[in-house]
């Protein structure tokens, strides 16, 4: 990853935050009681886009449990720091940002993975048509637009360095900027950067406009994998289990049904979702939604999405060895996505 020391600094910093204590009675047996357990989960969402969670509230999921959105977030990091920090109760990064996160003493742990990689839904990075950047050589000193630092976009680019050949000092030349993703392809195409990275509604909405080529994907580098995972705090799922739980298995749900539901559907859900939300948001790139692109059934985490960055950030020294524990970082606890699916069924 061409992250500077001052850049992993900040990052680290970021990161090495802990949750705050929250009070709550409990029953005999030392469970909380349900009364007792919050019905509101506060969330940060992102501009234009409709998240799990919402598309899950929007289906009937999450039963007697609301959402309150508190702001939009344009970085996973921050995200999962305001969730450690007790500012909202759950949040989604990159997985590598969880274990740094976990690194840092931060007592949570992730309960269910949100996106991922595979042929629909994929992270490119995109020059433009004319541009003479064809290999990872070509991007020596050039600069590449992506929504955050230290996250999932700048360790794709380091993955892709690493394999195109590169020495660490030839690396370190390369620029990863802070773009926001709204910008980030007028950004390219007037040569501000040199290099974009684009997912989803905004890749595909620039695929269509043309003129853009990918120098490469993260689906390509990798294959198909699961990518994040939202987290919650220890002190969060001690005291509201049943609350985590009909989250976790809400999302589960979503992730399956958005799997499953025709297409224009989906986006015609969402549609509906943006516009009751009333924050004056574009929903036209909605129709470009393809996927998700979470790899295991419901969002279950298998720990190899999490273990592939354990080692990697423990092999570039970003953490010692040893310093996280794979079982301690993850949960599947709260997913009960195949008893309630199969008391669906039972019900039709």
């Amino acid at each position: 990853m061409a992250t500077t020391a001052s850049t992993r600094r900040h990052f680290l910093t970021l990161l090495g935050l802990s949750a705050v204590s929250v009070s709550c009675g409990t029953t005999t047996s030392g469970t909380p009681a349900a009364e007792d357990q919050t019905k509101t989960l506060r969330y940060q969402g992102w501009a234009g886009q409709v998240t799990l969670p919402e598309l899950a509230e929007e289906l009937g999921y999450l039963e007697d449990v609301k959402l309150k959105w508190v702001g939009n977030t344009i970085s996973g990091p921050q995200d999962i720091q305001s969730a450690a920090t007790g500012q909202v109760d759950f949040g989604g990064a990159f997985n590598g940002a969880v274990v740094k996160l976990a690194a840092n003493n931060a007592p949570v742990k992730a309960v269910i993975s949100y996106y991922g990689a595979d042929e629909y839904a994929y992270n490119g990075f995109y020059v433009l048509e004319d541009s003479p950047i064809r290999s990872a050589r070509d991007l020596i000193g050039r600069k590449v637009g992506m929504n955050t630092l230290g996250a999932h976009s700048e360790a794709m680019l380091g993955i892709y360095l690493q394999r195109g050949g590169l020495s660490q000092a030839d690396i370190d030349k390369v620029e990863p900027l802070v773009v926001p993703p709204v910008n980030t392809e007028q950004s390219l195409r007037q040569k501000q950067i040199d290099v974009a990275v684009l997912g989803g509604i905004l890749r595909d909405k620039a695929l269509e406009t043309g003129g853009v080529r990918p120098l490469f994907t993260d689906y390509r580098l990798l294959g198909a994998f699961s990518a994040g995972t939202y987290v919650m705090t220890d002190r969060f799922l001690k005291q509201n289990p049943g609350t985590a739980r009909t989250f976790v298995t809400a999302v589960g749900r979503a992730i399956e049904w958005s799997r499953s539901t025709p297409h224009d559907e989906v986006v015609d859900r969402m549609t509906e979702i943006v516009k009751k939300r009333g924050r004056n948001e574009d929903t036209a790139p909605l129709k470009f939604w393809r996927s998700y692109g979470v790899a295991e059934t419901a969002g279950r985490i298998t720990g190899r999405e999490l273990q592939l960055w354990i080692d990697w950030l423990a092999e570039r020294g970003d953490i010692k060895e040893g310093q996280v524990t794979l079982s301690d970082l993850y949960t599947n606890k709260f997913n009960d996505y195949e008893k309630s699916s199969s008391a669906a069924k039972s019900r039709s």
